[in-house]
């Protein structure tokens, strides 16, 4: 099969276009031909190095944890699905080597969930860790019915889900950090923007009124956004970040490493059919010009999610 794998750490020139081995289908894993693989910030981090002391890491190493695809064949202990079923999946393990960027991928069968019917598989890969991402962050500090919402990073691939997420459990205001370019953007997801950097506490006071605090917040920006959350929640504990963990955690908040789970993707996925979630993509790129997505997305500032194609 090709993939796109690389044999040391570094720009995204280490990034190659290769033949490898198809994957081995294990009892409980399930052989996708993929159709698209989402691009997230992990990525380039763990392309640079930078998870090798939290994961086992191993080369040739095939990036990537996000695809959407049709079952091609399926192990023995395999219940859920069939081939020719169309499937979506945040497909990490506990050790970083067989990713999505790839032909085939065999996924343990608890990563995947069945695709939204109603899009199309580029907007399917963009959803599984971004959304999961967003709504496991929303649960962590028991965002619900009434509540208002900060979220920081709001136009990115997590935060655009997040706003939408949020509306869906219920809450009642949803205010989102952007740069002036992406309000509208957060305007047309029924979010009110705010722009990001000094004197954030400030211009939330501003605009939500009353006390001038808010119910709950979910930070995937980390730093300065995340040291001042607290001085904008009404409950210093309802905050979560998927940055910072010693930070977030001394103030009393949650910290949010994305779990895979079949129940919870096939639940955004529902919201898709329904109509109640967009995933936004900005771009994309057939699998040979990953190193491309990896360069546009390390230089920030992109709205929504990159995507690679596989024909």
């Amino acid at each position: 099969m090709k993939a796109i794998a690389l044999t040391e750490f570094g720009e995204p020139d280490v990034l190659s276009y290769q033949e490898l081995d198809d994957p081995l289908v294990g009892p409980d894993r399930v052989l996708v031909e993929t159709r698209a693989a989402g691009v997230n910030p992990v990525d380039w981090k763990i392309r640079r190095g930078y998870l090798r002391g939290l994961f086992p890491h191993h080369t040739p190493l095939i990036s990537g944890w996000d695809l959407a695809g049709v079952v091609r064949a399926v192990g023995p202990a395999v219940t859920g699905y069939k081939p020719g079923d169309e499937v979506v999946g945040y497909v990490r393990e506990d050790h970083v080597q067989y990713g999505t960027y790839a032909e085939l991928v065999a996924a343990p069968e608890r990563t995947l969930a069945h695709k939204p019917r109603s899009v199309d598989f580029a907007r399917a890969a963009g959803l599984p860790l971004a959304g999961l991402t967003a709504l496991q962050l929303l649960r962590a500090v028991e965002t619900g019915s009434g509540d208002s919402v900060l979220v920081h990073a709001a136009a990115g691939g997590v935060g655009h889900l997040a706003v939408q997420i949020a509306f869906a459990l219920g809450a009642s205001r949803v205010i989102g950090t952007a740069s002036e370019r992406n309000h509208e953007f957060l305007r047309q997801l029924g979010a009110e923007p705010v722009t990001y950097g000094a004197g954030l506490p400030e211009r939330v006071a501003e605009l939500v009124g009353g006390d001038g605090r808010i119910d709950t917040a979910v930070d995937m920006a980390g730093g300065t956004a995340l040291r001042e959350t607290p001085e904008i929640l009404r409950d210093t504990t309802r905050h979560a970040s998927v940055e910072d963990p010693e930070t977030v955690l001394q103030q009393g908040g949650h910290y949010v490493f994305v779990r895979p789970d079949t129940a919870d993707l096939t639940w955004l996925g529902e919201l898709i059919d329904r109509g109640e979630l967009r995933v936004e993509v900005q771009r994309t790129f057939p699998l040979r010009e990953a190193a491309q997505a990896h360069e546009l997305l390390e230089q920030g500032h992109v709205r929504g999610k990159l995507v690679l194609t596989v024909e």
